[in-house]
């Protein structure tokens, strides 16, 4: 598609508490760049909260970015979900009995193994709505094109499709049979079923049809920014690249625990996708760069830059483990983590104020020494073409 528009985009990707890793490369990215604003606005998972936050504030970005790790900072398990002992005991009753139950028509209905009404009452301190049910401040800044769109991604556990809910000046919507948008006004609603966690967290109602986390099918990260037409893109990963030497380290000895499965799942949902999405791009531009203006054919290049942890964050959650409430980590244990030596899956649950504050720091740093890629894509001219290497040199594979 044909862009001239030289439209900045900030994609942020899921990873349930590994989220406030994002919150210091922004911290990183604003000390360098107190001036630019973000034209186009993507999040799914717990990035659709960051995401949602920057694109409804007021102000520079610095300020969001401040409040953004003000919050992040702090946060503990209860302030997302209900751990309470006796909470827990019914929601594990709930599942208990459901699955020995046979499908009788009194077996109970199960919404998920927490209850996320904390969670609710974050969002709705974090990201207040007017009488109408709007995003305060979204939609005066939606009116000024400032952000020109953004967007937030669920499935649709009714048809099995990815849905992209987006609203902005002017956006031209897009289909395809296990992937579509919607043109919305956005709410908390969308950004809690965007973060819901498979199983764990209770779906959303949006409409007619229950919508939970948006990266369970959502094999291409970059997409939503690409068909609201960024030629930019500034995107945040959760994953940390592994040498090869790392990746042949056995995390586990003996048969695996379902908390080493659940991790893999985990890692597969919401970190592999962004490497994979960055590579096609990186061949995409490869190919055009080798073409002439008439030969693309109305295609475009995009320069863009990946910043992700300079450690694995599954490690780092490993050592945080016993600051989890008494009863959730007897309740994680039970699954395996103490097994196995990288914590992929309890890292999703980490909100331990210790373990995100580490994140925050890490993602400033982080920030700095990416800082070349980081400013070519920032102030890099609308019609100049996309540098040689996007991409940092340990994804190249």
């Amino acid at each position: 598609m044909a862009g001239e528009s030289g439209s900045l985009a900030l994609v942020l990707t899921g990873g349930g508490a590994r989220a406030a890793y994002q919150v210091g490369v922004l911290r990183g990215f604003a000390r360098h760049f107190p001036d630019v604003e973000f034209d186009i606005i993507t999040g799914v998972s717990a990035g659709a909260i960051n995401a949602l936050f920057l694109a409804a504030h007021h102000g520079p970005l610095r300020d969001a970015a401040d409040r953004l790790s003000e919050v992040w900072g702090k946060l503990r398990l209860e302030d997302v979900v209900q751990i309470d002992p006796p909470s827990l005991a019914r929601n594990l009753l709930a599942w208990g009995s459901k699955l020995i139950s046979g499908g009788t028509p009194v077996a109970p209905r199960v919404h998920g193994l927490v209850d996320t009404a904390p969670l609710r009452r974050l969002l709705e301190r974090l990201l207040p709505e007017n009488e109408k049910g709007e995003i305060t401040g979204l939609a005066e800044n939606l009116a000024r094109c400032q952000p020109e769109a953004v967007a937030v991604t669920t499935l649709d556990y009714t048809t099995g499709q990815t849905v992209t809910w987006a609203a902005g000046c002017d956006i031209q919507m897009w289909e395809r049979p296990l992937r579509r948008s919607v043109l919305a006004r956005l709410t908390i609603d969308h950004v809690l079923a965007s973060a819901s966690l498979p199983l764990i967290f209770p779906a959303v109602l949006l409409g007619a049809h229950w919508h939970g986390d948006g990266g369970i099918r959502l094999a291409a990260p970059l997409s939503p920014a690409l068909h609201l037409g960024a030629d930019r893109i500034l995107a945040i990963s959760t994953h940390y690249a592994k040498s090869f030497a790392e990746a042949d380290e056995p995390q586990i000895l003996g048969y695996p625990p379902p908390a080493q499965i659940l991790g893999q799942l985990m890692d597969a949902i919401f970190l592999d996708a962004m490497d994979e999405d960055a590579s096609r791009l990186e061949r995409a531009n490869a190919f055009l760069r080798e073409l002439t203006a008439e030969e693309r054919h109305g295609y475009r290049m995009v320069d863009f830059a990946v910043v992700r942890p300079s450690r694995d964050l599954g490690q780092l959650a490993a050592e945080y483990e016993p600051e989890l409430p008494r009863g959730f980590r007897f309740l994680t244990r039970s699954l395996g983590t103490r097994e196995t030596s990288n914590a992929d899956f309890l890292s999703l649950l980490m909100f331990v104020p210790e373990y995100l504050e580490r994140l925050i720091a890490m993602g400033e740093a982080d920030a700095e020494a990416r800082l070349e890629a980081i400013e070519r894509v920032a102030k890099r001219p609308a019609r100049e073409e996309p540098a040689e290497a996007a991409m940092p040199d340990e994804t190249k594979r």
